[in-house]
């Protein structure tokens, strides 16, 4: 089916379509690396947000709209590039999240035999 259009029409559906293209954001944009946040792991750009708390929440079963609802002042397309990330590096990142959690119990159990002493 063809629609012919004509003057403000044509024109405003071209603008439109330039819009929308201006808009477009490369998701490899969305997660990077610094050495001096959170020692170079994966962030969500421009933030201090990790990945691995993206993840963690994740796991526990909160949704992607939770999640950006819980971190306000993540984009919803932000969590999903970093839920991306993850599922595309799952291992190194459960790795991580794995040795977050020993170090966390060790330092528990570090204060309580301090505690008793």
């Amino acid at each position: 089916m063809n629609i012919l259009l004509t003057g403000q029409i044509r024109d405003n559906v071209k603008n439109f379509g330039e819009q929308v293209l201006t808009t477009i954001t490369d998701i490899g944009t969305l997660i990077n690396h610094n050495p001096e946040i959170h020692g170079g792991c994966p962030i969500v750009a421009s933030t201090g947000v990790t990945v691995r708390r993206i993840a963690i929440w994740y796991k526990q079963g909160y949704s992607a709209e939770e999640i950006a609802d819980q971190i306000s002042h993540l984009t919803l397309a932000q969590v999903y590039a970093a839920l991306a990330y993850y599922h595309a590096n799952r291992d190194q990142i459960d790795a991580d999240i794995a040795a977050e959690e020993a170090e966390g119990d060790r330092l528990e159990k570090l204060h309580k035999i301090q505690k008793l002493s």
